[in-house]
């Protein structure tokens, strides 16, 4: 009985290691709306600030 308690006990010491060690898989970047995107939003507001060019 003391050896399957000891197994199951490894196995879930095991499990948790494992959880906390592994390597992270990379997540997916989510999509974001342009107007969410804080990249297109600074590249717009860098347009906007440029004198002369205007579309």
């Amino acid at each position: 009985m003391q050896y399957v308690l000891a197994v199951i006990g490894l196995a879930g010491v095991t499990a948790l290691l494992w959880k906390a060690l592994r390597p992270q898989s990379p997540t997916a970047r989510s999509v974001l709306a342009p107007d969410d995107d804080p990249e297109f939003l600074r590249s717009l507001n860098r347009k906007l600030q440029q004198p002369g060019d205007e579309a």
